[in-house]
């Protein structure tokens, strides 16, 4: 409860009473200037309700933006940390693609080396077979 609300509340009942005492006087200036008082009073403390709900709409709103922010930071090092992962396990496989091309390169002169005969039929092979395949006359 704001100060409006307090006085709106204290000067809609001071309303009342002038209210009453000019009703029971039987006099009419004191009564209209009670239900002005009323009036006034029942529209301060409105103001005072509608102040104090955008005072807590606003501090809502700033709650909800850190709280954004918060998340956002939050997701931003939760992707980092996914990135790290994903970057490590793609140079782990391209270490062991690296490794495992190498080792089967190697087999594969050892293979030729020993078998030049075969390596060099196959070779000469598939140079005229090239070479008819890219000749302009069939």
């Amino acid at each position: 409860m704001n100060r409006d609300q307090f006085e709106g509340g204290l000067r809609n009942l001071k309303g009342r009473g002038r209210t009453a005492l000019g009703a029971v006087a039987g006099r009419a200036r004191p009564q209209v200037e009670g239900a002005y008082e009323q009036v006034a009073g029942v529209a301060q403390a409105a103001y005072g309700r509608t102040r104090d709900r955008a005072e807590d709409l606003y501090e809502d709103g700033y709650r909800l933006a850190d709280e954004a922010v918060a998340r956002g930071r939050h997701l931003r090092d939760e992707t980092l940390q996914r990135g790290r992962h994903l970057q490590e396990e793609a140079r782990g496989r391209g270490r062991h693609l690296r490794h495992e091309a190498r080792q089967r390169g190697r087999e594969l002169v050892l293979r030729a080396d020993e078998n030049r005969g075969t390596t060099l039929a196959l070779v000469a092979a598939t140079a005229f077979g090239l070479g008819w395949l890219l000749s302009r006359r069939r």
